[in-house]
């Protein structure tokens, strides 16, 4: 994708170093941040300068083989070992990063140049995911009328992956074939991806789009102003349900409920076979203070956090929910588009 002309991924590896893209001071500052060993790369995973399914597994992937290099040789078991569980504890959510940190992780083990052979297999897997989510875009195009109003959460486009994005993707390519299409973008609270990332992505692309409060898109549905919903994944268990941001599980039941098609755009890496339902899925519980704070751009052009909530509250904080996969139209890969219930091995 193009930012200011220039063409970028979210995140790719240089030498010993990982470059991403500086998610947390979107859309006010564009940052690159250089994270120099795996234990950086890790930090950045958990405060979320790096975020979305895709680009967090490609950052641990790229973290896991900073690891390789970085072992040395008199203690290289000890030391990859000990950093695969500090990467895999980033994020336990993201099934990409376990799929991801596995693979390179398993390439290097059984090679003669573990480091060199480590750096391939993450390439290789950041090459993997721009084509799948390629693939999903043109998929979801199928899906997407001229003249469609379309509902997205949180931020499934190419910030959250390598290229492309998932949710997102099907957007892009009917936008760039001349379907002429509205996209409402929920806040996605409460970090907002949806009104600091999608937004400032759909401006990008000349994509027409309008922040939507979380909690209008009900109204938005009874009115008939919507005709697709479409939203990304961090885990797909074997019986279709699905793990994705928090308030998409609310989204699905008025989809249902008014007849919107309610579709997750996500590839194949994102489905774990092993997890038999969505109540398997760990469920990741971040800082109260992501929902008692938020971060935004003072009149001085200055970034400031802010309270805003009433003083000496507390906040739960659960970043996912899990939607059934009865509430599931279909979801879009990069091998096609199949039901929820139809998931093969």
């Amino acid at each position: 994708m193009k930012v200011d002309g220039k063409d970028y991924r979210t995140v790719w590896m240089e030498g010993s170093s990982v470059f991403l893209i500086e998610q947390n001071l979107l859309p006010f500052d564009f940052r690159i941040y250089e994270a120099k060993n795996y234990l950086e790369t890790c930090r950045a995973i958990k405060t979320m300068k790096v975020r979305g399914a895709g680009a967090v597994g490609e950052a641990a992937g790229f973290a896991m083989a900073q690891a390789f290099l970085e072992a040395l040789e008199n203690t290289f078991g000890e030391y990859i070992e000990k950093a695969k569980k500090d990467i895999e504890a980033t994020r336990p959510t993201a099934q990409n990063l376990f799929y991801t940190v596995s693979r390179v992780f398993a390439a290097a083990k059984k090679s003669t140049e573990p480091g060199k052979t480590a750096v391939v297999e993450a390439q290789k897997i950041a090459d993997e995911d721009v084509e799948a989510c390629k693939r999903i875009g043109e998929y979801g195009n199928e899906l997407i009328r001229d003249g469609f109003n379309i509902e997205t959460h949180c931020n499934a486009g190419w910030l959250a992956f390598v290229d492309y994005g998932t949710a997102l993707s099907p957007i892009y390519l009917a936008h760039r074939s001349g379907k002429k299409v509205f996209v409402y973008v929920d806040e996605t609270r409460p970090r907002n991806q949806g009104a600091k990332l999608t937004a400032w992505e759909l401006k990008n692309e000349g994509v027409p789009y309008v922040i939507l409060p979380d909690n209008a898109g009900a109204y938005l549905m009874f009115q008939g102003k919507i005709d697709i919903m479409i939203v990304g994944a961090d885990r797909i268990a074997r019986n279709g349900d699905v793990a994705n941001k928090i308030g998409t599980f609310e989204k699905a039941i008025v989809a249902k409920e008014f007849g919107v098609p309610f579709y997750v755009a996500a590839p194949s890496s994102t489905f774990d076979l092993n997890c038999n339902s969505g109540r398997d899925i760990p469920i990741e519980e971040r800082d109260e203070d992501e929902v008692l704070y938020q971060t935004g751009l003072t009149g001085e052009g200055n970034l400031e956090k802010i309270l805003v909530c009433s003083p000496g509250s507390k906040a739960i904080n659960p970043v996912f929910d899990i939607t059934p996969a009865k509430y599931i139209s279909g979801i879009i890969t990069e091998k096609g588009i199949i039901e929820p219930w139809a998931i093969k091995v």
